[in-house]
């Protein structure tokens, strides 16, 4: 059949695609009052600018084609974040804090879960220039304020910090594929491999990243984890951003999960999901990514975060009923026409009944009518549908 759409690709109808459309402004508008620009990147790039820094899992989600002008291959976004990293190291220039925002399609090669779209309406915010935790703050509580906005606010927000891995990692001396398989099976909590992949580790290393799957919870996980992971400069410095957040956020629903890991060869220190009341699945995504600037030319600190507008918009409680549009007849009256303006300016949807269409109107949305009653033109109950 010509008219089915490819797994996991979904047609908005009008409902869905008024609501996305309305919490898109919504949102954009947050962003723009906070002094987040909007940019808008190119749908497609070439491949090795689209998925610079991010690693093999954006490879893969990735569809690539070949530019029949370069001969070169391409890629349609699957992750909007390295564009908007692009413009702002190579295009913006700028030497002080930038703060950006973008909204618009990606594509995904494969769906992330059972249930998601492969095209995602992907919005987001990315703060650059700032290495301090201020920033991250403000990324955070900019998060929480978004979801609010939606109709969805968040009844968590999980923290972990990349850097502590990292810093572990590096102690246990593992070669790097085997450091990524150690982040993979951390992510995953999956203990038994874990013991597997570290038994040659020495002590204490080994202990403490066998400690991390079970260090979640609130601000008190900080507390647990420097009990038990090594003692120095570096892992107290990190755990001391923790605790900065903890107290600069203690009015946020903030837990903290020292396995919850992502983006190995992208994310370089605080990482965090959001999750609403309804929702396992996380419904935004986020952290700090210092590194990925250099592959356009300059290492600026950079944090942000990002989420998928259907996903919200799926989670939206069913909407109110709303007065439906008004049906005003097909005439070149100038009075009529007055009336009709003077109705669009104050928002009301008015319909012209284009003739021959007797009976129908309602498939259009409409449930009263504009009619004339003693020289005057009034709304009246639409009949005869």
């Amino acid at each position: 059949m010509r008219w089915v759409l490819p797994d996991h690709i979904q047609d908005a109808l009008p409902s869905e695609a008024h609501q996305l459309e309305t919490l898109r402004r919504r949102l954009l508008d947050a962003f723009h009052v906070r002094g987040y620009q909007l940019v808008m990147p190119p749908l497609l790039e070439y491949l090795d600018s689209l998925t610079t820094g991010a690693g093999q899992d954006l490879k893969l989600r990735t569809f690539q084609l070949v530019d029949q002008l370069s001969g070169r291959t391409m890629g349609v976004r699957a992750d909007m974040t390295p564009q908007v990293t692009r413009i702002d190291a190579h295009l913006l220039n700028r030497r002080g804090v930038s703060r950006l925002c973008y909204c618009g399609s990606a594509l995904h090669a494969l769906p992330s879960t059972l249930t998601a779209t492969r095209e995602p309406l992907q919005l987001g915010a990315e703060l650059y220039g700032h290495a301090g935790i201020e920033a991250d703050v403000e990324i955070l509580r900019l998060l929480a304020e978004v979801l609010r906005l939606a109709e969805v606010p968040a009844s968590r927000i999980d923290i972990s910090h990349v850097g502590l891995f990292h810093a572990l990692a590096a102690r246990a001396g593992l070669v790097p594929g085997r450091e990524e398989e150690l982040f993979d099976l951390l992510q995953a909590k999956d203990v038994p491999a874990l013991q597997a992949v570290l038994a040659n580790v020495a002590e204490p290393v080994r202990s403490a990243l066998l400690a991390l799957p079970g260090l979640y919870g609130g601000a008190e996980v900080i507390e647990r984890a420097a009990a038990c992971l090594p003692q120095d400069a570096e892992i107290d410095e990190l755990l001391g951003e923790l605790r900065q957040l903890s107290d600069a956020l203690a009015d946020l629903p903030i837990s903290f999960d020292l396995s919850d890991l992502r983006g190995y060869h992208y994310h370089s220190g605080i990482v965090f999901a959001a999750y609403g009341a309804e929702s396992p699945a996380a419904l935004a995504l986020g952290g700090r990514y210092d590194r990925v600037g250099e592959a356009f030319g300059r290492a600026r600190p950079a944090t942000g975060f990002s989420l998928d507008l259907r996903e919200l918009v799926w989670h939206l409680p069913e909407p109110m009923a709303k007065a439906g549009a008004v049906l005003a007849p097909w005439s070149d009256d100038a009075g009529l026409a007055a009336e009709v303006a003077a109705l669009r300016a104050r928002g009301d949807i008015v319909v012209i009944a284009l003739p021959g269409h007797d009976g129908t109107w309602n498939e259009a949305g409409c449930d009263r009518q504009l009619v004339r009653r003693d020289g005057r033109w009034a709304i009246e109950p639409l009949q005869g549908e």
